[in-house]
């Protein structure tokens, strides 16, 4: 595989690096997630292997035995729906927490980073696209939601996040991952926080080009990039 995998990330690093170059970006603003979810130990020690540091998973169930394996040659990203009760799984081993929905959530990675003495980096989640099967806020209520949990002095909103719908033309995700970003500005321009918000998780496999076209500083690749097993 790692033969396939070097030509794989080459490949996508050309692609990020022809969106940014549309865009007038610099291809060092955009980072790659590699999403390990579908593939097995062994591929995700292979993954690591190619540099490709930034790990993604979706369940604490799947991560756990690649995380033991592997959990200090990587940065961890938890980029699926996290449930309560796996809040004390993932705080305290991965190092973003991407989906940031609700209220409750806040309160239980709150609880669990200040018991353990650290600040937790998250994303808030926003369903931009208003598609019913997906998670996330509506971005309406972004506002009173960062006014709620800017209280909680170990949670840190690192940027926001959301997920477009698959579309055979990939052109029709624009006005979602536009939408995200012009959300993170407003956000930013109503100084509800006493830091500025950066970042933007946004873009997978089928999409990511036009993400990075709209300011993705992080595109999360499953099967474009490490394949599915």
């Amino acid at each position: 595989m790692t033969l396939e995998l070097q030509a794989r990330l080459n490949e996508v690093k050309g692609k990020i690096a022809a969106a940014c170059t549309r865009a007038g970006r610099d291809p060092q603003e955009v980072r790659i997630i590699a999403v390990t979810k579908y593939v097995s130990l062994a591929a995700t020690g292979q993954v690591l292997q190619q540099g490709l540091t930034d790990i993604g998973e979706n369940r604490w169930q799947d991560a756990a035995a690649k995380w033991e394996a592997f959990g200090d040659r990587g940065t961890w990203h938890f980029i699926g729906h996290l449930q309560t009760n796996k809040v004390k799984d993932v705080v305290g081993r991965f190092a973003y927490i991407h989906s940031l929905d609700r209220l409750s959530l806040a309160k239980e990675i709150e609880k669990k980073a200040a018991s353990l003495g650290m600040e937790m980096p998250c994303f808030i989640q926003l369903n931009v696209s208003g598609e019913e099967t997906k998670y996330g806020l509506e971005p309406e209520a972004l506002f009173d939601f960062v006014k709620e949990i800017r209280e909680y002095r170990h949670i840190r909103i690192a940027g926001l996040m959301t997920m477009a719908p698959y579309e055979t033309e990939p052109e029709q995700t624009r006005p979602v991952f536009r939408g995200l970003r012009e959300w993170r500005d407003r956000l930013n321009r109503e100084a509800l926080l006493d830091y500025e918000v950066g970042h933007l998780s946004m873009g997978m496999s089928n999409d990511f080009e036009v993400a990075v076209e709209e300011g993705a500083t992080w595109v999360r690749l499953g099967s474009i990039l490490v394949g599915k097993e």
